[in-house]
């Protein structure tokens, strides 16, 4: 390619994109690894996106009406680290530039949400952050459609490379967005057919073009270098009702010796070959060295949406003060004052109505009250609506033509709406929750984990928790799940044992500002448990007596979900023989391990047996419990799932496995023998 017909054509900005090269050059050689190719690559795109159409103001970050610039190839992070510099960011300086990669740096490996305002998303892992956006747009369709065009009007942007439209979750991102027609955002393909092990026809022969118009997208072709057809197809894109496809054909490691090989990818740290890409953008300036023309010149694209944003600040205050109220606590996270109180009125009527429910059909009553108060929470479920439950009258379904609505028929693309429903969060002012099956958090994992990293309140409702959905058989029974959200750090996993316990589990989930919640809910019917009115919220503190010993204690008898009323059974015949039986609910174990230790000792206090009771695989904090936390305080037994479930009624299968106030009696005896 002719660097220097591309530089005379348009000094400026040459001048421009080449400080993001030059500063990932000098970056990736100063930390020797990272990810040269595609922020070199890109360059061209970037600048005049940022220069041209991207609204937003340097020194307000967070301004609520900005467009978003998402960096779904994560790996080339220094394009967004450079730009932020560049255009003034108080977060990206260029000490945290030099530190690339290094311990304590806000410009890690790839983008880090929490690290620096400006950093939309947290990317790295291919294909979420186009999955991701499809959420962000979610999200500004349905605040836009609440509050109206002067208050909520905005874009939302996204790179994405080969790897990024390879990965699954890419499918099922790129075909919700198509069906509702999600005219906001605009993608911009990396189209440099190169991959780590070497060019794309290695591995795939997909024609991303035909594919994204397939899925309802407007497709745009062209020259990723040529700033004039960047800017041609950006105001294009933003004319269609459909969400666009810009397909840039470019070269990664652009000047570089390793330009359009595999090699561009990674980290181009060989000193002389860095010299010599410089020497060809025409570039004589030192290492981490910007002129103080082009900076500026940056600057002022930093400046630029200051008044955009004071403008959008008078809109605001033209809005009522019930409206800034709303939006303002939305943002803030905050629920409102009437949620607490709603929710302590719907625990005294079910302790005095003592139903006997399922609690994913508990869960949908918690929402009939919970959906009317917040007006920015989002449903939605993975195909699985009348199963999971969480439609409630009020919502509406969104569709092209009915933005006001606020539930989402995600589809069969459990990972893609894991993933949607976190740009929702990311985006602000959006409470999402979503529902599949326990088991099919296999296929939301990454999102999930990702939810957990990136310090966001998505609240992920997943039914039939156990063997006890029955006839569908171990396919569909989870068993492992638990263990396994359990182990994710910054989760909150939640398995109520009664209507009370799933209200009061949904009102820390919405609650929640920083940790996202799974909601662990039954198939099967639950007698009610919590009998007793109590106005506090007691799965806030992760697990507590619910059933004292009435002879002299002997036992405890820890359980979850719908083993709380095996338990309580349990103690029953224990009691009846005279061996003295507390029960402890423990509706979430991470609250629990929360609590201060003196709390912890009077709920579990040393001595009794301890007989852990969950129909699920021991792992995953249980001993804990169970052994006590200096691993010796008592003597203890588990009674769960040691193997992959069966079809078969729910009842046959847990006198088949074990998980009976029967067993649990035994068990007792034989811990006090």
């Amino acid at each position: 390619m002719d660097l220097t017909a591309l530089r005379k054509a348009n000094p400026e900005h040459w001048a421009k994109a080449t400080a993001i090269r030059t500063l990932t050059l000098d970056a990736v050689a100063a930390a020797n690894s990272g990810h040269s190719g595609m922020p070199m690559g890109m360059a061209d795109v970037a600048t005049v996106l940022f220069e041209k159409h991207l609204n937003f103001d340097a020194a307000n970050p967070t301004w609520p009406d900005r467009d978003r610039f998402i960096l779904s190839a994560g790996h080339g992070s220094m394009l967004i680290y450079s730009l932020l510099y560049l255009t003034g960011n108080p977060h990206i300086t260029l000490d945290e530039i030099r530190n690339f990669r290094q311990l304590g740096a806000k410009t890690a490996g790839h983008p880090e949400n929490f690290l620096a305002d400006g950093i939309e998303t947290t990317t790295g892992p291919l294909g979420q952050g186009i999955a991701n956006a499809v959420g962000f747009a979610i999200a500004e369709e349905v605040q836009r459609a609440h509050y109206g065009k002067k208050v909520v009007d905005h874009y939302t942007y996204v790179i994405a490379g080969d790897g990024c439209l390879m990965e699954g979750v890419s499918q099922e991102a790129l075909t919700l967005a198509g069906r509702l027609e999600l005219g906001k955002l605009i993608v911009f393909w990396d189209d440099n057919n190169i991959t780590i092990d070497g060019t794309v026809d290695m591995a795939d022969r997909t024609d991303q073009v035909e594919r994204f118009r397939a899925s309802n997208w407007h497709v745009i072709e062209i020259d990723g270098h040529d700033p004039a057809a960047i800017d041609a197809a950006i105001i294009e894109a933003k004319k269609s009702d459909l969400p666009t496809m810009i397909a840039c054909e470019s070269h990664i490691a652009l000047g570089h010796a390793a330009q359009d090989t595999s090699k561009g990818h990674g980290a181009l740290t060989d000193q002389a070959q860095l010299e010599a890409a410089k020497e060809a953008y025409g570039w004589p300036h030192g290492a981490f060295e910007v002129p103080a023309d082009v900076k500026s010149a940056w600057e002022a694209i930093g400046a630029r949406g200051a008044d955009a944003r004071a403008a959008w600040e008078e809109r605001f205050a033209q809005i009522s003060e019930r409206k800034q109220a709303e939006f303002n606590r939305a943002y803030a996270g905050d629920t409102p004052k009437k949620l607490s109180s709603a929710i302590r009125a719907l625990k005294k009527q079910v302790s005095e109505d003592q139903p006997k429910l399922a609690t994913r059909a508990a869960s949908e009553k918690v929402l009939g009250v919970v959906n009317p108060i917040l007006s920015e929470t989002v449903g939605g479920s993975a195909d699985l609506t009348g199963s999971n439950n969480t439609k409630t009258a009020d919502l509406g379904v969104f569709l092209p033509e009915n933005r006001k609505g606020r539930y989402i028929h995600y589809g069969i693309r459990e990972h893609g709406m894991a993933s949607a429903m976190n740009g929702m969060a990311l985006h602000g002012g959006i409470r999402p929750y979503g529902g599949t099956f326990m088991a099919f958090t296999d296929y939301a994992r990454p999102a999930m984990r990702l939810a957990a990293l990136m310090k966001i309140p998505t609240t992920f409702v997943m039914t039939h928790d156990s063997i006890g959905l029955g006839e569908d058989g171990p396919t569909h029974q989870p068993v492992e799940h638990l263990a396994i959200s359990r182990a994710t750090p910054n989760t909150n996993v939640f398995r109520p044992a009664d209507m009370v316990e799933t209200a009061e589990a949904w009102e820390l989930a919405l609650s929640s500002k920083d940790t996202p919640s799974v909601l662990s809910l039954t198939r099967q019917g639950l007698p009610t448990v919590r009998t007793e009115h109590k106005a506090k919220n007691l799965t806030a503190q992760g697990a507590y007596v619910l059933a004292d010993a009435e002879a002299k204690r002997q036992a405890i008898l820890i359980a979850t979900g719908s083993e709380v009323s095996i338990a309580m059974e349990a103690k029953a015949k224990l009691e009846a023989e005279g061996i003295g039986t507390r029960v402890v609910s423990m509706p979430c174990m991470e609250l629990f391990a929360a609590q201060d230790e003196a709390y912890r000792k009077r709920v579990l206090p040393g001595g009794p047996v301890r007989v852990g009771i969950e129909a699920a695989v021991r792992a995953g904090g249980w001993d804990r419990w169970l052994l006590g936390e200096r691993g010796r305080e008592a003597k203890a037994a588990f009674i769960g799932m040691s193997s992959f479930g069966a079809s078969a009624p729910a009842g046959h299968l847990y006198e088949h496995f074990g998980i009976t106030a029967e067993a649990t009696v035994t068990k007792v005896k034989e811990l006090l023998d």
